[in-house]
């Protein structure tokens, strides 16, 4: 996509006046992310981001959202947190949206990531859920697992539309997990979406966590399923590249020991893989099913996350018919 709402340069030039960073040079909308408008903007004293918050992204969550990168950022983790103008107010509005200026970071995001960036990527997740265990703000999982039954039934049977039989699979599926789901193992300030577009490096090395915008409460172990779900496959779920993922966990396992008894990886990490194969799923069908043709954001497919689900737990997947 481009962006949901233009800013003229008037308006953005008129805009960095209430901040210190210089005088406008140029800025262009940037085609990263579905559910915000970004800009990058460069000025006579550097370069930064601006992000204008739609759809999804309610403005009483950018609270939590700017604390949490503050408090990252004062840990040493490569975030960038949102820049304050004169007053210092992280949180601004132009164009009748929020909006933020973001300080810009160095790096790429990954396309097809390799066993060492993997690996970066699950200790970098580590690090990131020891730099949030004493964070003291807390917000619930909006797309957590007591949304996804009220999800499935507003998307209803047009969810068959994208494959025959989704609908009923979904519900047996959410079914299966709900009788296992975790309630008591531990919690933390999560990132919740974690895709390789989410990770910028420079070589193997992480140069920065962006686009914490689905960032809540919840498990740490349900994060790294949806970091590995994210990663370890090819674009069409289709592939799995299960050294990606073990080298993702190695990763991670540098700061935690996922054999302890807290974190139940053994029990918990399928039932916790194949909820974040249905949460993306659903996400992207109501997507799906509800973004005009015409419309400027690209449309993901929603089966390349519901393909996935086959890799975690053959046995459940056996019994669907969209798997037959």
């Amino acid at each position: 996509m481009a962006v949901y709402t233009h800013v003229s340069a008037e308006a953005l030039g008129e805009f960095l006046t209430r901040y210190d960073v210089g005088d406008l040079v140029s800025a262009k909308g940037i085609a990263e992310g579905v559910e915000n408008s970004n800009y990058m903007v460069d000025t006579t004293k550097g370069r930064y981001f601006l992000t204008l918050y739609e759809k999804r992204v309610e403005a009483d969550d950018l609270p939590y959202f700017m604390a949490l990168l503050d408090h990252l950022a004062a840990k040493g983790l490569p975030v960038p947190p949102a820049i304050k103008d004169r007053n210092g107010v992280e949180i601004q509005e132009l164009e009748e949206r929020p909006a933020c200026l973001i300080a810009f970071l160095p790096g790429v995001s990954l396309s097809h990531p390799t066993v060492a960036q993997a690996r970066a990527a699950g200790e970098a997740l580590g690090r990131l859920h020891v730099a949030a265990a004493d964070f003291p703000l807390h917000r619930e999982n909006s797309m957590g697992f007591d949304s996804w039954r009220p999800l499935l039934d507003r998307c209803g049977n047009d969810l068959n539309d994208i494959a025959p039989g989704l609908y009923d699979d979904m519900r047996f599926v959410l079914h299966d997990i709900g009788a296992t789901w975790p309630t008591d193992i531990d919690r933390c300030a999560i990132h919740a979406d974690l895709f390789p577009d989410n990770l910028l490096m420079l070589g193997d090395r992480v140069t920065g966590l962006i686009d914490f915008y689905f960032a809540c409460t919840d498990f740490r172990l349900y994060d790294l399923a949806v970091t590995h779900a994210a990663w370890s496959f090819d674009i069409t779920g289709a592939q799995h590249f299960i050294e990606i993922g073990d080298a993702l966990l190695d990763g991670y396992r540098q700061h935690f020991d996922l054999d302890a008894e807290p974190y139940h990886f053994n029990y918990h990490f399928s039932d916790l893989a194949v909820g974040a194969c249905v949460r993306f799923t659903l996400s992207r069908a109501w997507d799906w099913l509800n973004t005009p043709a015409d419309a400027l954001v690209t449309r993901k497919d929603p089966l390349a996350f519901w393909r996935r689900l086959k890799a975690y737990d053959p046995n459940l997947a056996g019994q669907l018919k969209t798997f037959a």
